[in-house]
């Protein structure tokens, strides 16, 4: 269990209610200058979230000035981002001119990231509920790294979630609650903003402990803080219990329309619901308008004691905790509890009360100690300086992964899918750093995408001993899944979100815990679009993992339409962090793996995504070793163009057996015809698009597609063929205007073996030649 030591004394609390006022107003101002005073050039709107700043400053601030521990790492709601950077500002790690360019060019970024932020920032978000998540599997990672030594236990922190509760809408959430229970777990915290407003409307009032139930089923402890201290005190005088009452059935959206309306709203309601209950008439008069709304504003998510007691009560337990605390939208601003606050502004007027409120003389806005007496600043910057935010945890130093030769598996006929298998295997059977560096995860496809005999020799990760029943009771299987802390593949349920936030987690757990793993997740192809946007999240934080798809496209045959990849290509084509290649030999493979987890580790790599296929093909016989580098950088000439040749096929994957057998039928009718092998269009691609732009700044350097193509005279023809959409090659002929006939499949699938389906598409030899006609006809 992590040891925290989580002051609650009364000095404490009072230190963080003065920065709870700081992060408030410098969040609002941040946003306000970023609107209204800042020179607008194009008249697009800015944006912030003046009103969600508000509601979560308390929990920020005591958070980071007094509930985190030394390896504690935070995932902050998005639209909370202005309060950590007025944190950072305050604790000097962040320049002025940065807050001054919030949402500006190379300013502060609308919310937190990890890779366009100059603070150390945890966990990217933005796509919400997503960061919530990537805490959980941060956790899982984290248990993995301490089983396995890479990770002294006494250096474990928590991974910790800032949410808001609109993100409890999203799916992914329970897909997770459910993945994080099978695996047991830990020292994870989820913190709700629980203001009961989104974007459009407050949130729904029948939801009211079904949270707990549903986070209490899956193993979590719920905190639940909903009165602070001044409504605990009312409450407990003459006509408390009836206020109480009152308080716990009020509808949310009430709630929030008399927050808006303030003392007077509130008075004149409670006065008609309840005042003719013993004693509720003599507690509302004890108090004035401005008062009685404080009291009935001062939620347990506004109440420093309350947040600091639930921090201290979560820690005494490595259990995750989920801790909700209810709070107004917009506390001490005069946007509180309106309906249509979450993007709302304060105007001017608006602006400097609230800065008078506080002290702060006007041309004082950005000091951070603005408002305070000498005495008073130099306290509050001591205790900044003293606090658990002084100490935040930086990404940390780590070593790189030796990466050996990866020689190609051997065999006449064999289809990349399994020599992916194959490879894993003698990584596994051969030890070493390499090998134990990877840990692989599926959602439930481990078999089906070869993955098997990694999981045979290396073992399945769980904290606590899963026994094979069936190799007990002596039950023949080729799967031999026994499961212990030693294991390297973390098996997943069929949620595709899930697959790509743990390969995300893992891909950063060299920053995050000082030790590189290199993650291999495989998935079936089409249903990368299922966990799109996890994908894209674990990119845009610079994650580092090897994607294998597999199956891909109509070559999945009989599986049918459903299961038959169309648009991954593009997809990859279009995904900054993530480079594509499809091989369509086993060799080409090992290459394309050995250079992989180099780039994966590489200070300017990426995520790779492998697209892999189950049909068998004949390998080729290699006369040299030429070909390698080629394949790496996207491509290379199967067959070099002879001289002043006529045109050339360009094929990839699983259809280069038919690109071969037209290339035989065709080469001797069209002279010096090519036969072009793209391992990779999105390589191509950004290379030639680089090279374009490059060409304004400096002296021109062709691409790699260019100089393959520059083998080709400028009118000769192109026919292009691949398993999948058309569009991922047919742009070659923008490289030198050269006529292209693009082949490929742009119609859902249906069943059916290969001969009928690659007719049916026009993916086959006779496709191919007919095509070829089309491209020599002049036009």
């Amino acid at each position: 269990m992590i040891e925290t030591a989580i002051k609650t004394d009364t000095d404490t609390i009072a230190m963080i209610e003065r920065l709870d006022d700081r992060l408030r107003w410098l969040s609002a101002w941040m946003i306000h200058n970023a609107n209204h005073l800042r020179p607008s050039r194009d008249g697009v709107k800015v944006g912030g979230h003046q009103a969600s700043c508000a509601s979560m400053s308390t929990i920020m601030a005591s958070l980071y000035f007094a509930g985190l521990g030394p390896n504690d790492r935070v995932a902050v709601k998005p639209h909370a981002g202005p309060l950590l950077h007025a944190i950072h500002y305050m604790l000097g790690n962040e320049p002025l001119e940065k807050l001054q360019n919030f949402r500006g060019f190379k300013g502060v970024q609308s919310y937190p990231s990890r890779t366009k932020d100059v603070i150390p920032v945890d966990f990217s978000t933005g796509s919400v509920g997503l960061g919530v998540v990537v805490t959980a599997f941060a956790s899982l990672v984290q248990d993995y790294l301490i089983a396995h030594g890479r990770l002294p236990e006494d250096e474990a922190g928590r991974m910790i979630a800032l949410m808001g509760d609109a993100e409890l809408d999203e799916g992914n959430i329970y897909e997770c609650l459910i993945e994080g229970y099978k695996h047991d777990i830990r020292n994870c915290w989820w913190i709700v903003d629980y203001n009961r407003q989104s974007l459009d409307h407050t949130t729904a009032d029948r939801m009211f402990r079904r949270f707990d139930d549903i986070f209490e089923t899956c193993g979590w402890r719920v905190i639940t803080l909903k009165h602070g201290r001044r409504q605990k005190a009312a409450f407990a005088e003459p006509g408390g219990a009836a206020l109480e009452q009152w308080i716990d059935s009020c509808p949310n959206v009430d709630y929030a329309a008399l927050t808006y309306q303030g003392g007077g709203a509130w008075r004149a309601r409670l006065t008609a619901d309840i005042g003719g209950k013993r004693g509720v008439a003599a507690l509302l008069a004890r108090r004035d308008d401005d008062e009685l709304a404080r009291l009935m504003t001062d939620l347990g998510g506004h109440c420093v004691a309350s947040l600091l007691g639930a921090y201290a009560e979560a820690a005494a337990s490595d259990r995750p905790a989920l801790i909700i605390a209810y709070t107004v939208k917009g506390k001490g601003l005069p946007l509180a509890g309106h309906k249509d606050n979450h993007a709302g502004q304060m105007n001017a007027p608006q602006m400097a009360t609230l800065r008078d409120s506080l002290g702060i003389a006007e041309g004082q806005e950005w000091a951070p100690w603005a408002g305070l007496g000498d005495n008073q600043a130099a306290a509050l910057q001591a205790f900044v300086a003293a606090s658990p935010a002084a100490r935040l945890p930086r990404d940390r130093g780590f070593d790189a992964v030796p990466v050996p030769a990866i020689p190609a598996p051997e065999g006449e006929e064999q289809s990349t899918q399994a020599a992916f298998g194959r490879v894993l295997l003698e990584i596994a059977k051969a030890g070493g750093p390499l090998a134990d560096a990877i840990v692989t995860t599926s959602p439930d496809v481990t078999v089906s995408t070869n993955l098997g005999p990694w999981v045979n020799a290396r073992g399945l990760f769980r904290r606590s001993a899963l026994a094979d029943v069936f190799r007990a009771a002596k039950i023949p299987s080729p799967q031999k899944w026994s499961g212990d802390a030693a294991g390297q593949h973390v098996e997943l349920g069929i949620a595709e979100n899930n697959l790509f936030l743990m390969l995300a987690a893992a891909g950063l757990a060299a920053p995050l815990f000082g030790t590189r793993l290199l993650p291999v997740g495989t998935v079936y192809d089409p249903f990368i679009a299922r966990g799109l946007d996890a994908l894209n999240y674990g990119c845009y934080q610079d994650a580092r993992f090897l994607l294998v798809a597999t199956p891909s496209g109509v070559t999945l045959a009989p599986e049918g339409g459903a299961h038959q990849s169309i648009n991954p290509p593009l997809i990859a084509m279009g995904q900054p962090g993530l480079t594509m290649f499809e091989p369509a030999y086993a060799d080409e493979l090992a290459a394309l793996m050995h250079w992989s987890f180099g780039h994966l580790q590489a200070v300017n790599g990426g995520s790779v995504y492998l697209r892999l296929t189950t049909r068998n093909i004949v390998q080729p016989a290699r006369e040299d070793n030429g070909w390698r580098a080629g394949s790496i950088a996207g491509g290379y000439w199967l067959k070099p163009p002879g001289s002043g040749a006529e045109a050339a096929i360009v094929a990839m994957g699983a259809l280069m057996p038919e690109a071969l057998q037209a290339w035989e039928e065709l080469h001797h009718d069209v002279p010096g015809l090519g036969l072009l092998s793209v391992t990779s269009p999105d390589l191509l691609h950004r290379g030639w698009s680089a090279a374009g732009a490059g060409r304004w700044s400096g002296p021109a350097v062709a691409s790699h597609v260019e100089t393959l193509l520059a083998a080709l005279p400028a009118q000769a023809r192109l026919v292009t063929l691949l398993d999948g959409s058309p569009a991922a090659l047919s742009w070659l002929g923008g490289v030198r205007g050269q006529r292209v006939v693009p082949l490929g499949v742009d119609r859902f699938g249906q069943t059916g073996d290969l001969p009928d389906l690659y007719r049916e598409y026009r993916l086959d030899a006779d496709a191919i030649i007919a095509a070829m006609a089309d491209a020599l006809i002049e036009r």
